[in-house]
């Protein structure tokens, strides 16, 4: 059995749901497709919930009246007899009453992210309607049936593969399986979601339940390229890489990709690989064990980073100081992305700055904290980079004009990183186009 998920602007349109339905159906072994919302809609729900929380009930209202047209107008180009446009409408008839219905109700979390399920139940109860139509044999499997998260808001993967294993048992005659990609439910039963980009991380946590021979991520982009393809003109795919070079791309900044959606499949040593709905017969890139090549692959860049630096000669040498830094990010569950120290100052970025004034609160009594907002920082991805000749050289030859922030450099063989003013991001993915790959 095989994974294919397809992400919101693979199904954004009508006639691009179909062309996904002429692509499943070329399949020969079983297949669980998973689906994200229509590109679009979850900023909508978004937008919605925002309203519906500021008490701008008028705005939402709109908002929502807004969305259910184009509903509406989709389903008028996805479907053509009198059965399924009637099914189809019923089934945005549904959501959007439970939509309106949400107005008269006080705002709280619990609900929002209720609002958010609304997109991937939407378009794959829309994409059932059309197979159907199409008389294609097929199962709608509700995720919110079988995918949970913990108490840490982790997927709990033995009870996935406990719950999908009893459903697919019963459905031995069913070739096409179709679920929500995002959504799940907490331990408290609620609705809850993946957070953004989470459908990549449900198709890989499906397919490591199910040890799928291959789990499919289409995009609108053949692969993963070496360079960000929206900054740089001239940028080529890469073939073939390890689980672990794309998951230091992931991470860093690489958009095809969501970070968390390696683990799963690395873990059960499932092949990942990430094809183009647009150019199916492109090769795009595929995910394995294997590296497949010595040498740098790509590279990315992660925005909006704040760096922090703690000052102390006083007390940087001495025994557990490292520790109890590391302890006030802990205690503000605030992930830290590069860490460089010397003899006086410890320097160290993050990416969420929710808790930055508590954060820095509690790191004064250590040393002077100051403060750099609005980095970027740039991977250079590749396998063994750091046995690679001239490597280094080649690196920073290339960027000599551009003024570094941080290096970060033998924490992985598969990645140096950079810290630079986020200003410099296009010079500097530009200048490495050139001076790593040999293109302009």
């Amino acid at each position: 059995m095989k994974v294919m998920k397809f992400g919101g602007t693979s199904v954004g349109k009508p006639e691009r749901m179909h062309h996904i339905v002429s692509l499943v159906t070329k399949e020969t072994e079983p297949t669980i497709v998973v689906l994200s919302a229509l590109s679009g809609t979850t900023n909508s729900l978004v937008e919605i919930g925002e309203q519906i929380s500021k008490g701008d009930r008028a705005a939402a209202k709109q908002s929502i009246d807004k969305l259910e047209a184009h509903y509406h107008d989709f389903i008028s180009k996805l479907v053509k007899t009198p059965e399924a446009i009637a099914k189809a409408t019923a089934t945005v008839a549904e959501h959007f009453e439970f939509l309106n219905i949400i107005l008269k109700i006080s705002f709280s979390e619990a609900l929002s992210k209720d609002i958010l399920a609304q997109g991937e139940l939407l378009s794959t109860k829309l994409f059932c309607v059309y197979m159907e139509e199409q008389g294609i044999n097929h199962m709608l499997l509700p995720a919110l049936e079988f995918m949970t998260i913990d108490h840490y808001d982790e997927p709990q993967i033995g009870s996935i593969r406990v719950k999908l294993s009893q459903i697919l048992e019963q459905q031995k005659d069913k070739k096409v399986f179709v679920t929500q990609g995002y959504i799940c439910r907490n331990v408290r039963g609620e609705v809850d979601n993946l957070k953004r980009g989470g459908s990549d991380y449900s198709a890989s946590l499906i397919a490591a339940a199910i040890n799928a021979s291959v789990c499919e991520i289409w995009t609108d982009i053949d692969g993963m390229h070496n360079n960000d393809p929206r900054i740089v003109k001239k940028t080529v795919p890469v073939e073939q890489m390890s689980f672990d070079e794309a998951a230091e791309l992931a991470y860093f900044g690489a958009k095809i990709l969501h970070p968390a959606s390696i683990w799963p499949a690395q873990q059960y040593n499932i092949p990942v690989k990430l094809l183009n709905t647009m150019q199916p017969e492109a090769k795009g890139t595929t995910i394995t064990e294997l590296a497949g090549s010595v040498g740098v692959k790509a590279v990315a860049a992660k925005d909006n980073i704040t760096a922090i630096r703690i000052k102390s000669s006083r007390m940087l040498l001495a025994y557990g100081f490292l520790r109890k830094i590391f302890e006030v990010f802990e205690k503000y569950r605030t992930s830290i992305d590069m860490v460089t120290t010397s003899e006086v100052a410890v320097s160290l970025t993050i990416d969420n700055v929710t808790n930055l004034k508590e954060i820095i609160k509690e790191l004064e009594p250590f040393g002077t904290v100051e403060i750099d907002e609005n980095q970027t920082i740039i991977s250079v991805v590749g396998n063994q980079i750091s046995e690679t000749a001239d490597m280094v050289k080649k690196l920073f030859g290339s960027i000599m004009n551009i003024p570094v922030r941080m290096v970060s450099y033998g924490g992985s063989p598969h990645n140096i990183s950079l810290l630079v003013p986020a200003e410099y991001k296009m010079q500097i993915l530009q200048q490495l186009n050139k001076g790593m790959f040999g293109l302009e």
